[in-house]
C-alpha cells in the first residue's frame, strides 16, 4: 500500500459555504485525501465507511453511530445565512405541502422544526431533487439550499424565510448546519490540527476567496466577501454547542433524531 493509499479520506462540501474551511487543502503536506460532494451524499458516504472524516449535516451527527466531532471549525450563522431559504407561495400558516431540497438533511430538519414549533405547521413532504428546477414543482413552499438558494429562479412567492435568520430570532442562539465528523476507530488530531489551519487561513483571506470564487458562483467579489464575512460563521464555541443542543431536542421532538444523544467533542482549541 503506497503513500496516498493510506492516506485518511475527508469528505468537503461542495457549496460555495465550505470554501474558507478548506482554503489550502489539497496540498502535498495534507494528511489526508480531500474530496467534495453534497452534504447528504457525504454523511450516507461516512455512515457506510467510505471516508474517515467528512463535513456533515449536523442532524446526521445525531443519527450516527460513535461519530465524533473533531474540531471546533464548522459552517454556522449569527444571523441570516442567504444561502438557506423556504420560499411561500401561501402564508406560511396555510401550508399544506413543502418540497425539501435534497442537499441537506439539517436544513431539511430545520425547516420541519421553524413550521412546526413556531406555528403548528406539519405539511405534508415531498423531495426536490438535485438538479431539479423549483419552476416545476407546484408544493405551496419550497426548500432551498446552498448555491441555487442564493439564485433561485422567479417565482411568485408571498414569504421568504431566511432560516438562519429565522432560528437565530427564535431561539435567541446561533445555528449550525454542519461540522467536521469522524466515524469510531479513525484517528482525527493531525486531520483535525490540518482542518483547523485551513479554517484559519481561510478566514485570513476572505477578500482573497472571493476574488477567486466570485464569478464561479455569479457573484460580485463584493456580495461573495460579504457572504463569507456577515453571513457565515466558521467557530464551534460554547453558544453553538448550546444550539446544537437546542436543535437536536427539538428534532427528538419531532421524531428527526433518536433520543438519549449526547455529543462527543474531540479536545480542539477553540479559534481566538
Amino acid at each position: 500500500m503506497n503513500a496516498v493509499e493510506m492516506k485518511a479520506r475527508v469528505g468537503a462540501v461542495r457549496y460555495l459555504n465550505t470554501k474558507p474551511l478548506v482554503h489550502g487543502l489539497g496540498q502535498a503536506d495534507t494528511p489526508f485525501t480531500l474530496s467534495f460532494d453534497y452534504p447528504s451524499h457525504l454523511a450516507d458516504q461516512l455512515s457506510l465507511g467510505l471516508l474517515d472524516v467528512a463535513l456533515i449535516p449536523s442532524v446526521e451527527y445525531f443519527l450516527g453511530d460513535g461519530y465524533r466531532i473533531i474540531t471546533d471549525a464548522c459552517i454556522g450563522c449569527l444571523g441570516p445565512v442567504w444561502s438557506v431559504k423556504i420560499f411561500f407561495r401561501v402564508p406560511p400558516q396555510q401550508v399544506q405541502t413543502l418540497a425539501l431540497d435534497e442537499g441537506s438533511r439539517t436544513s431539511a430538519a430545520l425547516a420541519k422544526i421553524l413550521l412546526a414549533e413556531r406555528l403548528g405547521v406539519r405539511p405534508r413532504l415531498q423531495a426536490l431533487p438535485l438538479g431539479s428546477d423549483m419552476r416545476d414543482c407546484e408544493a405551496d413552499a419550497i426548500l432551498l439550499i446552498g448555491d441555487r438558494a442564493i439564485h433561485p429562479p422567479a417565482i411568485d412567492a408571498v414569504e421568504v424565510w431566511d432560516l438562519g435568520e429565522t432560528w437565530v430570532d427564535w431561539t435567541g442562539l446561533p445555528f449550525v448546519f454542519a461540522m467536521w465528523v469522524a466515524r469510531p476507530g479513525v484517528p482525527t488530531e493531525a486531520i483535525a490540527q490540518r482542518l483547523m489551519q485551513a479554517r484559519n487561513s481561510g478566514l485570513e483571506n476572505l477578500q482573497e476567496i472571493a476574488e477567486r470564487e466570485a464569478a464561479n458562483y455569479q457573484l460580485t467579489t463584493s456580495e461573495c466577501f460579504q457572504y463569507f464575512h456577515d453571513n457565515l460563521h466558521f467557530t464551534l464555541g460554547p453558544q453553538e454547542k448550546a444550539a446544537l443542543t437546542r436543535f437536536y431536542d427539538y428534532a427528538v421532538g419531532l421524531d428527526l433524531a433518536p433520543s438519549g444523544r449526547t455529543p462527543i467533542y474531540d479536545d480542539c482549541e477553540i479559534a481566538r
